[in-house]
């Protein structure tokens, strides 16, 4: 069985006084849980996440790591900083980061690989911009994302490794990929998987869906073959929200 995720990505949202609020708030709903539940604030927020989620069956992630281990990387973050903090997922390749921030498919691959070494999982996000879906070639881009990022990955390694799929063209926006397509591209993902290890490997590869899933779409989405999760924006920042997305993952 795959283990099914439900990540939330908190963005640049919540000082460390909310990120403790908002704990609270979750942990009631993410008590007894059928799934992991992930929850990702700032970098900032994670002394605070990490003492507020103690006890719980709630797993601190961070946004973003390093792939050296110091050095001068100015606002960067290492593997050994963020699990002296409690982190055990971290999120990679995000279209925010890849837009705003100049992050690579060269530098995904890194992160990703630093991330195992170090013990942390990697939640690696891949998805296609509006045009290139509109240009039919989404198979063709998220296959070759999925591809750079494992490069040099091992087989066990690959397993522990979580990929998100986030059309780039529904985060933030409030479109959301219908579930049938949310399933094909996943689907493609696993396949990608399966032609560099084995389909023994796909298998066990936990798929997440992203943009903009949330309470009133999640049970459609979370219901498909090779939805296995979800990494989730917006709604994870309300309680009852992310709540309902965790009930959806039965």
């Amino acid at each position: 069985m795959r283990k099914t995720i439900i990540a939330g990505n908190w963005k640049m949202n919540k000082t460390p006084d909310e990120a403790t609020a908002l704990i609270n708030a979750i942990r009631p709903v993410a008590s007894g849980a059928n799934c992991e539940v992930v929850v990702c604030p700032t970098a900032v927020c994670l002394p605070a996440a990490k003492e507020a989620l103690a006890g719980s069956n709630i797993k601190l992630g961070a946004q973003n790591v390093h792939f050296e281990k110091s050095g001068a990387f100015t606002g960067e973050l290492s593997v050994d900083m963020l699990k002296a903090v409690g982190v055990e997922y971290v999120i990679i390749g995000h279209s925010e980061r890849r837009q705003y921030f100049g992050e690579t498919d060269e530098t995904v691959n890194k992160r990703t690989k630093a991330a195992l070494a170090g013990g942390l999982i990697p939640i690696v996000c891949v998805g296609e911009l509006l045009w290139e879906r509109e240009c039919g070639i989404t198979n063709e881009v998220v296959a070759r994302q999925v591809k750079l990022a494992l490069f040099g990955v091992s087989a066990e390694d690959a397993k522990k490794t979580v990929i998100a799929y986030e059309p780039v063209w529904a985060i933030g926006t409030g479109k959301t990929a219908t579930a049938d397509q949310a399933d094909e591209v996943c689907g493609v993902i696993r396949a990608t998987i399966a032609s560099l290890y084995g389909a023994e490997v796909a298998e066990e590869v936990t798929i997440q869906y992203g943009g903009s899933m949330n309470a009133g779409n999640a049970d459609e989405l979370l219901r498909k073959e090779n939805v296995d999760g979800g990494l989730i924006g917006g709604a994870a920042l309300k309680a009852p929200d992310f709540g309902a997305i965790i009930a959806a993952a039965k």
